[in-house]
């Protein structure tokens, strides 16, 4: 049985590789790999789409900068945010701004499972340091 598990999960990765492109997961690949799954019907195909969809989730969160903040966030300091991650991790980062009223002041940006979290005084610091 723990041999099932680990070939879906080794299927779900290279089910993955074919999601990608440049990086980044291209939904008109991921619909093509559900349609091939489809019309398939793999082992274990239900341990195999749960696989897949964790591995799709974690590659898209890895490719998001999430902005946490409690006041009010301009599309350029979201901009700037953005460009200065994906310097940091060498790939494209798009940034997304979410409200989080628990915040008193300053950011939470969330890429994948990382998070950086600072006063307003520091982000600001570190992104003119980065420009």
């Amino acid at each position: 049985m723990a041999s099932g598990k680990k070939q879906s999960q080794q299927f779900a990765r290279q089910l993955l590789e074919l999601s990608l492109v440049d990086g980044a997961v291209s939904p008109e690949h991921v619909a093509g790999v559900l349609a091939y799954l489809e019309r398939t019907r793999p082992a274990n195909a239900l341990r195999v789409l749960r696989a897949y969809q964790r591995l799709v989730t974690s590659a898209i969160a890895r490719g998001q900068a999430v902005v946490e903040h409690a006041g009010s966030i301009n599309d350029r300091a979201l901009a700037d945010i953005a460009a200065a991650m994906s310097r940091r991790y060498g790939r494209s980062i798009t940034g997304t701004a979410r409200r989080n009223d628990a915040l008193l002041a300053g950011l939470r940006v969330r890429v994948g499972d990382d998070v950086y979290e600072s006063s307003v005084a520091g982000q600001l610091a570190q992104l003119a340091a980065a420009v």
